[in-house]
């Protein structure tokens, strides 16, 4: 009984301050420092296309200069049933947020009844009589100790959550288009690749089968030259079947029939040309900018406040109603002469006996929040880890890309000399032969490495949380 006056104390004191008493820790957000998230990044001097100021990543395709990748990012963040998905998440959330609010209001209804009563041929008084009713009904729970301001801030987190979730949907959806379009002009590119080297090699298999004929060579190296050609003839079918198969995936991102796009896309192009400078700024953008990051902040900023709300059933409920109501015989009098009856009731509850339920809930919500906090912290290193992991392959794609150039260009200036020197009789076929297989290879290595050049700059935006706009969904 003192237990429940001291509560019942609480409750009189907390409604005298206006309801200023919140049960429940108030959230702090973790400061980067808190979270171990350096001042800089380690492998970011290596850049060797110097670094950005940081701005807005947001439409970073559009730097690539490419106008058809542009298009289908857009075309594909439009169509992607991962961003409707979520989309219709961020929706519900913003339901709930409403419930939560409308609960920290009273409630009030209305009723209204129309009775004809008639008595039996026997009875006094028979005769029909009407009975008119009119009433209204209001309720109210005082959030006295602040649990329902709790659900409402953790339904607020959860809404900007499910905003941010949308939000990474549409960065993943453009970086996936980015990297199958990368993939589509560097199988097309390594297409062309092989036509050209079949085209020379075939003109080689040519010269020989003349020198075999003019009892200069031995049909040894015709059929060399033979096995030379066959093979880079088997090498083109899976690099086509690779090509249809990146249209295709393009296709099924920007929402269309496979195979709808071949028109648009059949003719190669370059690969999409890498930015100079890069835009990366510092560690702790990726606390604002990328959207899983702050997801899981506001997840944690949730479920401190649930705490609280878990926290709130301790405390004496107090729960406030009243009815007015009006009875008349007929319905002109129901608004004058009519009977009034009204009616106002308080009530107040405590649980003082529950086996430890309350307290048992109080230490789910406590550890669901610290799993949260460690998901947060997770969440933070993997995102730097991405960057980091970005970054080298930046530097390291970037160096390889530059040394095959060169390379590309010796090889070939190495074919053409063997072709003329074997042409003369002063080397024999298999130096030729050799030569021209480098080219091939080393012009097919040079293609991946500046597919892997453009696709790490792809994964550097995606780490760094580009992709989407701050207005309205931030959708773009």
């Amino acid at each position: 009984m003192r237990m429940l006056l001291r509560s019942a104390a609480a409750v009189v004191l907390a409604l005298g301050c206006g309801g200023c008493f919140l049960v429940g820790p108030d959230y702090v957000a973790p400061s980067a420092h808190d979270l171990g998230v350096p001042a800089a990044y380690t492998f970011a001097a290596r850049v060797t296309r110097g670094e950005g100021d940081g701005g807005d990543v947001a439409t970073w395709w559009q730097h690539l200069g490419d106008p058809t990748l542009t298009e289908l990012v857009a075309a594909a963040v439009r169509a992607s049933l991962d961003v409707e998905s979520a989309r219709a998440t961020l929706l519900e959330a913003r339901a709930r947020r409403r419930l939560a609010a409308a609960n920290l209001w009273p409630s009030v209804g209305v009723s209204a009844s129309a009775q004809r009563t008639k008595g039996g041929s026997g009875d006094v008084g028979s005769g029909s009589q009407n009975l008119y009713e009119a009433g209204f009904d209001a309720s109210w729970e005082p959030d006295v100790v602040g649990g329902q301001r709790r659900a409402l801030e953790g339904a607020e987190a959860d809404q900007e959550g499910s905003l941010e979730k949308l939000r990474a949907a549409q960065v993943s959806v453009a970086a996936e288009v980015a990297r199958n379009y990368v993939d589509l002009r560097s199988y097309q590119g390594r297409v062309a690749i092989a036509q050209a080297n079949l085209k020379s090699q075939s003109s080689t298999l040519e010269l020989t089968q003349w020198r075999v004929e003019a009892g200069l060579a031995s049909s040894l190296d015709a059929e060399q030259a033979r096995t030379n050609v066959e093979q880079t003839k088997a090498a083109i079918p899976p690099l086509e079947r690779a090509t249809a198969e990146a249209e295709n995936r393009l296709a099924v991102l920007t929402g269309v029939a496979p195979g709808a796009l071949h028109d648009r896309l059949a003719e190669a192009a370059p690969i999409p040309h890498v930015p100079e400078p890069l835009t990366i700024g510092i560690p702790a953008d990726v606390l604002r900018q990328r959207p899983d990051v702050v997801a899981a902040e506001r997840t944690l900023a949730a479920e401190t406040a649930r705490v609280g709300e878990a926290m709130a059933a301790r405390y004496p409920s107090l729960t406030l109603s009243g009815s007015l109501g009006v009875q008349a015989l007929t319905l002109g009098a129901l608004t004058s002469g009519a009977s009034v009856a009204a009616s106002a009731v308080g009530s107040i509850a405590q649980t003082i006996f529950d086996a430890g339920r309350i307290g048992a809930k109080i230490k789910t919500r406590g550890a669901v929040r610290e799993q949260a906090l460690v998901a947060y912290r997770s969440a933070v290193l993997a995102a730097l880890e991405d960057v980091e992991n970005a970054l080298v392959a930046i530097t390291t794609s970037h160096a390889r890309a530059q040394a095959l150039g060169d390379a590309a260009g010796s090889a070939r200036n190495a074919a053409l000399l063997a072709r003329y020197r074997y042409t003369a009789g002063i080397i024999d076929f298999v130096t030729l032969l050799d030569a021209e297989r480098t080219v091939l290879s080393i012009e097919e290595n040079l293609n991946a490495a500046q597919a892997d050049d453009t696709a790490a700059v792809i994964r550097l935006y995606k780490a760094l949380g580009g992709g989407w706009s701050a207005g309205g969904d931030g959708v773009i």
